[in-house]
């Protein structure tokens, strides 16, 4: 097997993360969840402009921390009795929840599939803004410097546990078999919903994004989908007079201190010569989950397609 350009496998197996973890985290994440909790959701359901015979296509739109609307697309399959599985799917970076038919593979299995559309990016979800500073690159560090309750991925994290509480809610759906699954951003908001929710059963996480955030920055990857860390230090830290300080705040939406939280099963895939979310960055959330585990490794793979790891996400989810 050839060397990561990162770390060697065998110290990537052992490798648990460098981002600093706030004093307070597991505290600042309980006062979250349990404002997330106290919500009223508001669920509105509204019939899709695409339907297909197999499905019930709807728009779905919950309220979420911070008074935001959120929508999510909702298929569940026409004419199904009883209680069936469901799965929430989460999507990269400033994308949004995909077509509609490209989630007809789990359908076809019987599955209720809701797909969310994080806030400020490419789909029909609410930001309400409200923060300091930059916001014209990047959601890692939008609400940076009003502290941690204002950051976007702290609400967005909170999105995904409440939309798979909504979905658990549903009268058609075994709220013990719920799954989650996305890659890349998605990866990484597998990892947290799955952290939030402790109900979510199986977790298929692909080359998973927003980890050990100072670890990047050390490897001098702070492009791509990553550059807002550069971007914010240029322009507020030019010094890095506070540097410290910036990435203990960042930990609070580091999903490798949110992994010890997960209870769901969990599936991850990794290319090892990933230099968009690197290896190491992804073992450290993986080293740190307790809970049954699994890796696929594809050696000479980076942050792109994975021959045959759909195919292995979809098995992996029929077990609900």
């Amino acid at each position: 097997m050839p060397l990561t350009f990162d770390m060697p496998l065998e110290e990537l197996k052992t490798y648990r993360g460098r981002n600093p973890k706030p004093a307070d985290f597991e505290e600042f994440w309980d006062r979250s969840v349990a404002e997330m909790h106290a919500l009223d959701p508001q669920v509105e359901l509204v019939p899709s402009e695409f339907q297909a015979p197999p499905a019930r296509c709807d728009h779905l739109y919950f309220t979420g921390v911070g008074g935001a609307r959120v929508h999510a697309k909702l298929l569940r399959p026409a004419g199904s009795d009883g209680l069936h599985p469901a799965v929430v799917i989460f999507h990269g970076y400033s994308a949004d929840s995909g077509d509609w038919s490209d989630k007809f593979a789990l359908l076809s299995m019987g599955y209720t599939v809701a797909a969310l559309d994080c806030r400020g990016q490419g789909g029909k979800s609410q930001d309400l803004g409200g923060v300091t500073g930059n916001t014209l690159h990047g959601h890692i560090i939008r609400g940076l410097d009003d502290g941690p309750e204002k950051m976007l991925f702290r609400n967005i994290f909170l999105d995904t546990a409440q939309l798979v509480r909504i979905v658990m809610a549903m009268d058609d759906v075994d709220a013990d078999r719920v799954g989650v699954t996305g890659g890349s951003q998605g990866g990484g908001l597998t990892l947290a919903c799955a952290a939030l929710e402790p109900g979510v059963k199986l977790a298929a996480t692909t080359f998973p994004f927003l980890s050990d955030y100072r670890r990047v920055w050390e490897m001098d990857l702070a492009k791509n989908a990553y550059a807002e860390l550069q971007d914010y230090f240029r322009r507020f830290d030019p010094r890095h007079e506070r540097e410290n300080e910036i990435f203990e705040r960042l930990g609070y939406i580091d999903v490798h201190h949110l992994a010890p939280r997960i209870r769901a099963e969990v599936q991850m895939s990794v290319g090892l010569m990933d230099q968009t979310c690197p290896p190491s960055t992804q073992f450290a959330a993986y080293n740190n989950i307790t809970a049954k585990k699994s890796m696929l490794i594809y050696p000479d793979f980076g942050h792109e397609g994975l021959p045959g790891n759909s195919d292995s996400v979809f098995q992996f989810l029929a077990r609900l």
